[in-house]
């Protein structure tokens, strides 16, 4: 699949993730937070979604860590999209080597494939990434167009919020060093009421949500009603 001129990426974002790919599935690496929190992620979005027998894509794919145990779920199909060339030459080198079943992954951008396949998948999964490009509700919008009418769109992203400053910016990346340095902008965190705007706008109906926590003494992670931080958010289309 080819991209499209003028994506909606930071190609500074890009190189950032790119240049930590090859550690990507390393537990103990940079990624061990996206490793410890992604069986309550997967959990949840199964337990809403239902995964066994359905066409999903995940958006920001990255090395394929969620993607991966999606498939791996019973997943009819996978696809896993991102613009970080190293970080999708991993995930599939990752797949390749576990024999992971009925997954792919493409560079392409999120606003492309949605010109290319719309509603063509049962569940579509951002997590981590919205954050991370210029214009988060034209992501927002193009998840909506991929998805069925009457699919699940699963977004995660950071609140802008001086209790997320304090402990996803500062404490993570600056103090404990769990995540590198500059992995977060303040100024791009989205709040809660802005993602269900944007969702909304997009023909999303709001389904439920889910604050993430952490204990940085325990090293523990477990799903909230706090969305004070880290947050998701489980949507659908409407039926038309």
């Amino acid at each position: 699949m080819s991209n499209a001129s003028n994506v909606n990426a930071d190609p500074a974002e890009l190189e950032k993730f790119s240049s930590l790919a090859h550690r990507w599935w390393d537990p103990e690496s940079e990624f061990k937070p996206l490793h410890q929190i992604n069986p309550l992620r997967l959990d949840w979005i199964d337990g809403l979604a239902g995964l066994r027998g359905q066409r999903v894509l995940d958006v920001g794919c990255g090395g394929g860590i969620l993607a991966d145990s999606m498939a791996r779920k019973g997943a009819s199909s996978v696809v896993g999209i991102d613009l970080a060339t190293k970080a999708l030459r991993v995930a599939q080198l990752h797949a390749l080597e576990t024999g992971t079943p009925n997954i792919q992954y493409h560079e392409v951008s999120v606003e492309r494939l949605a010109q290319e396949q719309p509603a063509s998948f049962d569940v579509v999964t951002c997590m981590e990434m919205l954050e991370h490009v210029p214009d988060p509700a034209s992501v927002v919008q193009a998840c909506a167009d991929l998805v069925k009418p009457g699919g699940w769109v699963f977004f995660s992203t950071i609140n802008r919020s001086a209790k997320a400053f304090g402990l996803a910016v500062v404490a993570a990346e600056y103090l404990l060093k769990m995540i590198p340095k500059g992995t977060h902008e303040y100024a791009k965190l989205i709040q809660p009421s802005e993602l269900a705007h944007f969702a909304r706008q997009a023909g999303l109906d709001l389904q439920a949500s889910k604050g993430l926590q952490h204990n940085p003494l325990t090293g523990r992670y477990w799903l909230s009603a706090d969305t004070s931080v880290n947050y998701m958010l489980a949507t659908r289309r409407a039926v038309e």
